[in-house]
């Protein structure tokens, strides 16, 4: 659900500095910053190991988002249109059906709630945001994917 609020929030504020609010997208960042910090603050606190792995996911994913709303600053895209928010992968609530989709470029699908359980996250880079785009484009054209190999080996 953070992967929504985030992908809603920042789309707003994209659009708020797209008509002329030119410190949104900033001000967001800093919501970011203070959302992150509260979760680490979590983590440092006394808690069980199952909620200090569900935290360290978070903490995990936050951190990819909030920096992505930093490159966003910049690059001093202009709105939600620029390739550079385009091509992140992004969760979007659809009230009407009850269902999320997964967008990223020009594709979308249904999000199918896969249950991974509470494990460990890794981390976020620039390499697993392009695997993101090349994967989903060959879903969008009926091929697949299949990455092999250990993690973290580029």
């Amino acid at each position: 659900s953070t992967q929504i609020y985030w992908t809603d929030e920042t789309q707003l504020a994209l659009e708020e500095y797209e008509g002329g609010s030119e410190d949104a997208v900033k001000r967001y960042l800093q919501l970011c910053n203070s959302r992150l910090s509260a979760l680490i603050q979590l983590v440092l606190g006394e808690l069980t190991a199952e909620d200090q792995t569900k935290i360290i996911s978070l903490v995990t994913m936050d951190v990819h988002s909030r920096d992505v709303v930093d490159r966003l600053i910049q690059k001093k895209i202009e709105g939600p249109a620029a390739f550079a928010w385009q091509q992140q992968l992004r969760f979007e609530w659809d009230q009407p059906s009850n269902d999320v989709n997964v967008k990223i470029c020009d594709f979308q699908c249904k999000y199918f709630y896969e249950w991974v359980g509470n494990t460990g996250r890794l981390v976020i880079t620039p390499l697993t945001d392009r695997c993101y785009i090349t994967l989903t484009m060959g879903l969008k054209l009926f091929l697949g994917g299949a990455p092999a190999g250990p993690a973290g080996t580029g």
